[in-house]
């Protein structure tokens, strides 16, 4: 079954949502997403976004804060564009009703976090993400030229060069969906496509992320030819809460913000001793690569299977107006954060990598753009500062709208799209497959190519990666899709490039810190590139 439409938009977080609604006065969009729309990273995120809106904060500050975080790698373009288009972008959210959190005197409750040297974060209490994504996801229902299609799992892109190899040039035409509620193959085509599906935390065996957070979109545009940047930079959130009761398994993941930290909160070991002094100036405030690996060190040292995080003498009447989301899923855990320290451990949370794009969020690949935290825009470098990724977001999403609205030339492919072929592809009966070589793949990341690498542990992920990606491939041809099976395929090829990343870095820096190469190298302040 073939659909077309004007704008295709895969992934409904606030970087396609802002894509689409920028759009839709002019063409008609469709949004597809895995799950039901509400479901993406975006909604899961506490702290909020960074921007310049206080007279006490300047440009030139938020600038330098997120190259010193960056570690050397982010480009000056890109950081001065998104920097200074903050408050603009701010203005917008507020204009599709966004309510961030005010004081008194109706201006914004700035939040401080780890990195920052200003309070510069609005955020909505402690469910930022959560307001974001349903003011704006309100907006694009809204809209007679806005079409989602809830429940439909990305399977490839459709490429010129995919069906003609020969071809000189390499456009997307749109993408092959799985309806996983008809079971179902269609073909959209579209004269642009945009990539916002979120990162590929569930690639390590512990993440912040939802269960949707697969690298769908990284590993379509790998298949398809795009070029990949700096994917060896996994950002490990330090404080998720630790809780191995089978009890509380769905909260085993369960994010408590960096704004915690900014707020007071201090790190301690279980005897009750302050330890950032010991790796950091900022302590308790410092970049997250440093927090998540000084909380690893002490992990390690004393043979704890966690750390602890102390709030309790800041108040609960502070607490509870300030981080009510936080403490009642800390209560729910068992731990009440306004009389004692909450144990945490670091897990996956943020790809600083992704599709290499330019500052217009356009890839190597004609007509096809990506946002979010799909795209490497070079904001991050090696490192991000903590709540530049919502304003990444919403201004990549403006930079790419902009570039489709100004093209004067409008794609008409005459390339004749094949519809889906199953071939001798049969159902399976023997999904465990799945489910162990996804168990496998999460835990030997995890152990190999997690906060920590060595050379050894990469060159056993790599051996381990190629067997199963082999295994993967020849299960993919034989049976029929499902959504399983597909996130199966896009995880395996993100950590195959994640892997040949880290191996091609003979440095550390920023998130990536290797201990047979324990310093950084001027030599080495470039991209990744796949």
């Amino acid at each position: 079954m073939l659909s077309k439409t004007d704008i295709l938009v895969i992934g409904s977080g606030i970087a396609g949502l802002s894509s689409a609604l920028k759009l839709a006065d002019n063409f008609k969009v469709t949004i597809v997403t895995k799950r039901e729309a509400m479901e993406a990273n975006t909604r899961y995120a506490q702290g909020g976004i960074a921007s310049v809106t206080s007279e006490t904060d300047n440009f030139e500050s938020h600038i330098k804060d997120t190259h010193t975080a960056g570690a050397g790698l982010c480009h000056d373009d890109i950081v001065l564009k998104i920097v200074k288009d903050g408050p603009r972008l701010i203005d917008q959210l507020v204009a599709w009703g966004v309510e961030f959190s005010k004081r008194d005197d109706k201006s914004f409750d700035l939040g401080k976090e780890g990195g920052h040297s200003k309070r510069r974060v609005l955020h909505a209490g402690d469910i930022t993400g959560n307001e974001l994504e349903s003011a704006l996801l309100r907006k694009a229902r809204s809209h007679p030229n806005v079409t989602i299609l809830e429940h439909h799992v990305s399977i490839d892109l459709i490429t010129t060069q995919k069906i003609n190899p020969s071809s000189q040039t390499n456009e997307c035409l749109g993408v092959y969906v799985l309806d996983t509620k008809t079971k179902k193959i269609k073909t959209l085509e579209a004269s642009y496509t945009i990539l916002a599906t979120g990162g590929a935390g569930k690639v390590y065996l512990y993440t912040s992320n939802p269960d949707v957070a697969t690298g769908d979109g990284m590993a379509m545009a790998h298949r398809a030819g795009a070029t990949m940047a700096n994917l060896e930079f996994v950002q490990f959130h330090p404080t998720c809460l630790y809780n191995p009761s089978q009890a509380a398994q769905s909260l085993r993941t369960f994010l408590i913000s960096e704004a915690v930290r900014g707020e007071g909160g201090i790190l301690k070991t279980l005897d009750g001793k302050a330890f950032m002094e010991k790796h950091h100036p900022l302590k308790d405030l410092a970049p997250r690569d440093i927090v998540a690996r000084a909380i690893d060190f002490e992990m390690k040292k004393n043979g704890h299977d966690y750390v602890l995080l102390d709030l309790s003498h800041k108040g609960a009447d502070f607490i509870k107006s300030r981080f009510p989301n936080i403490y009642e899923g800390c209560l729910k855990a068992g731990f009440d954060m306004t009389k004692v320290a909450v144990p945490v451990v670091p897990a996956a949370h943020y790809f600083c990598g992704g599709v290499l794009t330019n500052e217009k969020a356009q890839t190597s690949i004609d007509n096809l753009y990506a946002v979010g935290e799909t795209a490497c825009t070079g904001l991050h470098g090696a490192n991000r500062l903590a709540s530049n990724s919502l304003l990444e977001a919403i201004a990549m999403a403006d930079y790419a709208s902009r570039s489709i609205l100004e093209d004067k030339k409008r794609p008409t492919s005459q390339v004749s799209i094949p519809t889906w072929n199953a071939g001798n592809a049969t159902d399976s009966n023997d999904a465990v497959v799945i489910t162990q070589n996804w168990d496998e793949i999460r835990r030997f990341m995890w152990n190999y190519v997690g906060i920590v690498r060595s050379n050894k542990r990469l060159e056993r992920a790599k051996h381990r990666i190629q067997l199963l990606a082999e295994e993967i491939k020849e299960y993919y041809w034989n049976f029929t899709l499902t959504r399983d099976l597909i996130e199966l395929r896009n995880l395996a090829c993100v950590a195959e490039m994640l892997i040949d990343c880290a191996l091609k870095r003979k440095e550390s820096r920023g998130l990536h810190f290797n201990i047979d190469y324990p310093e950084s190298l001027d030599t080495e302040k470039k991209d990744t590139l796949l």
